[in-house]
């Protein structure tokens, strides 16, 4: 072989080599040209994993707090109605108690909580001022006459019970102490403080203001002296006349008792401007003046211990 021919080999083997060279070169870049582009794509997806994850997450979590919080809400509203129906029922069981005059044991459990949790709430007290308030507005607007036949009947039966030392473990003491009612403050002996002095403010105000005071008592006659100690040392003096029952009216219905009572007082010429007390019995039958007051009471039922 000449040198020329040498000389073409040895430029084609060169380029050759180049072109090899080169090729690998080449598939080295696309190799890693396609790798970078393959990790690039996979950090991209890893990360969009993550953030539609965290979404799901994000997405069961809000769910299921939604769902707790209906659950609960649902909870609430049954729990509300069914608070309100014993609301209504003891309501309405408590006037049939009052007008049938039912004994102490057939009182409904419910109902017994039911009065505690109305003390012990405060709503008691605010029907308490309520009412309170209806009778100072209702006085406000009349004055005494000048003969002072004028008279304003005042059940002291509520006084009294005002002032009872509770010791009597009688079933509904028992389950005021189920209920948790003998705690130290708001307990259901509140109550008969507040209206022993909320009646003893309303007492001393009409007293004040020129009106004739008359007690009204089921409590038999034999007991007028021990029952106007007991008035006295509660704070109530001055009363124009203090009513007890006679052994004669010892068998009567009480509501019976009153409208007689109050019957006779009309006739010797006393005027009855208003009749204010907690039981129906003291509020019903004639001769009941221009206007009556019933007194919120938690509950009534037929029992010789004092109530609310």
């Amino acid at each position: 072989m000449s040198a020329y021919g040498h000389q073409m080999e040895r430029e084609f083997s060169s380029q050759s080599l180049l072109s090899r060279e080169d090729t690998e070169s080449g598939s080295q870049y696309v190799l890693e040209s396609g790798f970078y582009m393959k990790s690039f794509a996979a950090t991209i997806f890893i990360a969009g994993l993550l953030i539609v994850g965290v979404l799901l997450v994000t997405l069961i979590v809000t769910l299921a707090v939604m769902l707790q919080s209906c659950e609960s809400r649902s909870k609430g509203v049954v729990e509300i109605e069914k608070a309100s129906d014993s609301y209504h029922y003891c309501k309405a069981f408590a006037l049939h108690g009052e007008l049938n005059s039912l004994e102490e044991p057939e009182i409904p459990p419910v109902c017994w909580s039911l009065a505690i949790h109305y003390v012990e709430g405060g709503e008691y007290e605010r029907d308490l001022n309520f009412t309170i308030s209806m009778v100072e507005s209702f006085f406000d607007t009349i004055s005494p006459s000048d003969n002072h036949l004028d008279a304003v009947l005042m059940d002291i039966d509520d006084i009294l019970a005002s002032n009872h030392t509770y010791s009597h473990q009688s079933m509904h003491q028992q389950q005021f102490n189920q209920y948790g009612s003998n705690k130290s403050s708001g307990s259901i002996k509140d109550g008969p403080n507040l209206k022993h002095w909320r009646i003893l403010e309303l007492y001393v105000k009409l007293k004040s203001r020129g009106w004739s005071l008359i007690l009204l008592s089921r409590k038999p006659e034999r007991q007028r002296n021990v029952t106007a100690e007991q008035l006295k040392a509660v704070g109530f003096n001055g009363w124009s006349s203090l009513i007890m029952r006679a052994d004669s009216e010892m068998e009567m219905e009480t509501w019976e008792y009153f409208r007689t009572r109050r019957t006779a007082m009309k006739e010797e010429g006393t005027q009855i401007i208003s009749v204010i007390s907690s039981q129906l019995d003291a509020l019903t039958g004639s001769s009941l003046g221009k206007r009556v007051f019933k007194l919120p009471k938690p509950l009534h039922y037929n029992s010789q211990t004092p109530t609310l």
